[in-house]
């Protein structure tokens, strides 16, 4: 499927008729957004775009619906539909961009859907002055914050696994060399600095090495 996507170009101060004003700090933070809106061409996506280029971020809609959502924006906006679950292009918990679910009027409530989608945030159109700032605002903020989250686990996984291979490395020392536990562990210390390579590493080497000759 072929996708057009029109870049506009922000036009509005930093306060206009349309809505209320916006803090300078947040133009200077949203200006150096790349934006999608994933919405048609009628009023709603056009409201939805001009308020969006109100921060100066750069906005881009995206029309007809693509296969897949696009993932190189660092925000989109998607209007809910019954199939948005499986364009996504990235895993339950592993977003790429920071998610904002449109929602029409009188559309109908549904849980699971809006769960599957895993969106960051979520405006109803028509939208209110504002409403589509604060909503991208909560969205990023979300967004980075699962990120941080993320980065943290997976330090604690890896911290969690390079355990485990100094504990069976010592444990293959302790059995074929006769060491304490001590002495295995100064061993593994010794040789990963003389080697300028972390304890970790070098103990996944030994663990490798005895499972490939064991």
């Amino acid at each position: 499927m072929t996708v057009k996507e029109r870049k506009t170009v922000s036009v509005f101060g930093e306060s206009d008729c349309a809505g209320v004003a916006i803090d300078a700090q947040l133009i200077e933070v949203c200006s150096n957004l790349e934006i999608g809106v994933e919405m048609p061409d009628d009023e709603t996506g056009l409201s939805l775009v001009r308020e969006l280029q109100r921060t100066r971020a750069r906005v881009h809609q995206i029309w007809p619906r693509p296969d897949i959502v696009p993932s190189s924006y660092d925000a989109i906006f998607c209007e809910l539909s019954a199939d948005l679950p499986k364009r996504l292009p990235w895993s339950s918990g592993h977003p790429r961009s920071a998610l904002v679910l449109v929602a029409r009027p009188a559309q109908h409530c549904d849980i699971k859907l809006i769960e599957n989608c895993a969106a960051h945030s979520i405006i109803h159109v028509p939208l209110a002055p504002g409403a589509a700032i604060m909503a991208l605002v909560a969205a990023r903020n979300q967004f980075r914050y699962e990120c941080r989250l993320r980065r943290r686990v997976d330090k604690l996984d890896e911290n969690l696994r390079t355990m485990r291979s100094v504990e069976r490395a010592k444990s293959i020392l302790m059995l074929e060399r006769g060491m304490t536990e001590e002495e295995a562990y100064n061993f593994l210390r010794k040789q990963a600095m003389d080697r300028r390579a972390s304890i970790g590493a070098l103990a996944t080497a030994i663990v490798d090495s005895q499972e490939l000759l064991g």
